[in-house]
């Protein structure tokens, strides 16, 4: 990485601008709402971070404040059968 350089699993705003409106909105219970989901944009970094350096998915680093392997793969699986990223390669080929 050359100085200056955003790290590649960064989300930058202009991309986060984009993507935000293809995510499904998922409601809290009132019922019972357990733990705060953890910020979509932090997962979807610690996803992009577990693509880009080919780690396995249980050895996402917590340092990194990402969520855990095991969130960020189930997102990922969320998002993909929500068509998620198909909506996302349609809107930035477009």
């Amino acid at each position: 990485m050359r100085k200056g350089e955003q790290l590649p699993w960064i989300v930058s705003d202009e991309l986060w601008a984009r993507i935000e409106p293809l995510l499904p909105v998922v409601p809290r219970r009132a019922d019972h709402p357990g733990r705060k989901r953890l910020d979509d944009r932090k997962v979807l970094c610690g996803i992009l971070f577990v693509l880009y350096t080919g780690i396995p998915w249980e050895f996402l680093p917590q340092e990194l404040g990402f969520g855990s392997g095991m969130t960020a793969w189930r997102r990922l699986r969320d998002w993909h059968q929500a068509g998620v990223w198909q909506r996302l390669h349609e809107n930035l080929l477009a």
